[in-house]
C-alpha cells in the first residue's frame, strides 16, 4: 500500500480487496530504521476498515518489540518485524505470538540467510527484501534469487512449512523467477499501482 494514492486510500484500498490479490501488504517506517516515514496505527484501522482481506504488516521500525502488539490489535494478521532492528528477536517472536497474530522476520539485502537459523523454527514467515528497504520503486537486486533458494533450502531442513514472501522490485517480468526460487508470497507495489490496469497486473503475476 505504500505505493497507493495516499489521497484515495479507500478507493486503492478497495481495488485491492476486489483484486486476486490474496494479501494487502503495509509498510510502516519510522525515519530511523530506513531513511523514510510512512504512516502508523490510524492508516492500519483505516485500511482495515477498507478490506477483509489478510493483512501483511511489514514493521521497518527500530526496537519493534515496543509496538508489536498494538499492531497486532489495530488489525494485523501477520507482524513482521526486522532481526536487524532489535536485539531481542525470540522476545518480538513471543509478544506476536501471545497476540494470535502470526509472525514474520525480515532480512535485509546484506544479511545472510545463515542469521536466520536459531530462530526460523519459531517464525511462521521470512520476508526476503529484494531491494533496500524505506522506498518503493526501487529495481530487483542481483542475487536475490540465489538468496531465495537458500533460504528454503534451509527452511526444509528446519521449519518445512515456512512461509518465504520476497518483497522490492516484483513485477510480472520476474514473479516468474522468484516463484521458482521457492517464495510463496510476492510483494508489489509500483508495479501494481503504476498499471494502467492494476487489477490485470496483479493477475499476470499470479500467473508468471
Amino acid at each position: 500500500m505504500l505505493s497507493a494514492d495516499f489521497g484515495h486510500l479507500d478507493r486503492d484500498t478497495r481495488m485491492i480487496d476486489r483484486s486476486a490479490a490474496e494479501w494487502v501488504h503495509i509498510d510502516v517506517m519510522d525515519g530511523v530504521f530506513v531513511p523514510n516515514i510512512s504512516f502508523g496505527f490510524p492508516v492500519l484501522k483505516a485500511i482495515s476498515k477498507a478490506t477483509t482481506k489478510f493483512l501483511d504488516v511489514h514493521l521497518m521500525i527500530v526496537e519493534p518489540e515496543k509496538y508489536v502488539v498494538r499492531f497486532a490489535e489495530a488489525g494485523a494478521a501477520l507482524v513482521t518485524f526486522h532481526i536487524e532492528a532489535t536485539t531481542d528477536s525470540k522476545r518480538c517472536i513471543e509478544l506476536i505470538r501471545a497476540t494470535g497474530a502470526q509472525v514474520g522476520v525480515s532480512i535485509k539485502p546484506a544479511t545472510p540467510v545463515e542469521a536466520l537459523r536459531e530462530i526460523l523454527p519459531l517464525v511462521d514467515l521470512v520476508l526476503v527484501m529484494s531491494v533496500e528497504p524505506g522506498f518503493g520503486g526501487q529495481s530487483y537486486i542481483e542475487g536475490s534469487t540465489e538468496k531465495i533458494a537458500e533460504l528454503r533450502k534451509l527452511a526444509n531442513e528446519l521449519n518445512p512449512k515456512l512461509i518465504i514472501e520476497v518483497d522490492g522490485g516484483i513485477s510480472a517480468a520476474n514473479a516468474g523467477e522468484v516463484f521458482g526460487a521457492g517464495a510463496d508470497v510476492l510483494v508489489a507495489g509500483s508495479a501494481v499501482f503504476r498499471a494502467e490496469d492494476p487489477e490485470a497486473e496483479i493477475v499476470k503475476m499470479l500467473n508468471a
